[in-house]
């Protein structure tokens, strides 16, 4: 009877090949996902290849960056701000938690300085930093990247709090007291906000696939977050991956967004909650192999 089985399902195969004119690399499984959500979008055509949970909220951390570093290059194109401008950092920006560069009160860098170590490094102080020398304080900043998300069709289960992502805990003794709650967002509107930076300023991709930047002023130099690009090499790195962003948040896990060419395909994956740091990286290869292998059937979960 097993054999049976297997020989009719051996069948069907050959007649959807056959007769519904399905190529063979077309049926390539879906991988199985170690992680909370999990999306993979073809970049050119919107389609979502696969969606694991992507509709759960989940606390982003350093991932809602994505929302900030978009802003500022709106502002710039604007002419509000230049790269060049002088950025003063405030108390409050010198004291928040999470990774950092340490800044210290009364400290001035350049917009560009504070950016790429945003965009390399995930560095909430920069972060804070830039939101208030761009909108005066860091509330009216969140009030923008609100409208933002608004604007570009974000679902409202994404909300931001705060220009970092921190929970409040981290943002540190010196925060304002208006700023409450936890930033929240979906895997799928992830994906859409990380199209969206791509489609109008695919020059965050120079910056976000360099391997270290640094800061002159402070005689630091700080590495790359990301450990899938594949000028790094190593275990995790990947063969077209040139972005895009990484989150860690002690209750909601590891997280990455991830960007990845080949041969004029362009893929944007999310992989939020894994138990590991390394973990965000092995899910984000299965979902970059899926995508690159031809699959076309949508996998179901």
């Amino acid at each position: 009877m097993k054999k049976w089985w297997k020989r009719a399902g051996m069948l069907l195969a050959l007649l959807l090949i056959i007769y519904l004119g399905v190529k063979p690399d077309m049926l390539v499984g879906k991988p199985g996902i170690k992680a909370e959500s999990a999306v993979l979008m073809d970049m050119n055509s919107e389609q979502i290849l696969m969606d694991f949970n992507g509709s759960e909220e989940i606390a982003p951390a350093g991932v809602s960056k994505l929302m900030t570093e978009l802003l500022v290059m709106e502002a710039v194109i604007n002419g509000d701000i230049g790269w060049n401008d002088l950025v003063n950092v405030s108390l409050y920006a010198s004291s928040v938690g999470g990774s950092q560069l340490t800044l210290k009160q009364g400290e001035q860098f350049t917009v560009q300085e504070l950016f790429e170590i945003i965009a390399v490094y995930s560095a909430n102080d920069a972060a804070v930093a830039l939101a208030e020398h761009i909108s005066g304080t860091e509330q009216k900043f969140v009030q923008q990247m609100n409208q933002k998300a608004t604007q570009i069709g974000l679902s409202e289960d994404t909300q931001f709090t705060n220009s970092t992502g921190l929970s409040e805990k981290l943002l540190g003794p010196n925060r304002p007291m208006d700023i409450q709650g936890q930033t929240l967002m979906t895997a799928i509107d992830a994906c859409k906000l990380a199209r969206y930076l791509l489609n109008n300023h695919p020059e965050i991709l120079r910056i976000s696939s360099q391997m270290q930047v640094s800061m002159h002023q402070k005689g630091m130099y700080m590495s790359n977050t990301n450990w899938m690009l594949s000028s790094i090499g190593g275990p995790y790195a990947y063969d077209g991956n040139d972005g895009l962003k990484t989150g860690y948040d002690e209750d909601s896990g590891y997280h990455f967004v991830g960007t990845a060419e080949r041969d004029g395909k362009r893929l944007i994956s999310v992989v939020f909650g894994t138990d590991t740091r390394e973990g965000r990286f092995v899910e984000t290869r299965k979902l970059f192999n899926y995508g690159f292998s031809g699959n076309r059937v949508r996998p179901d979960y």
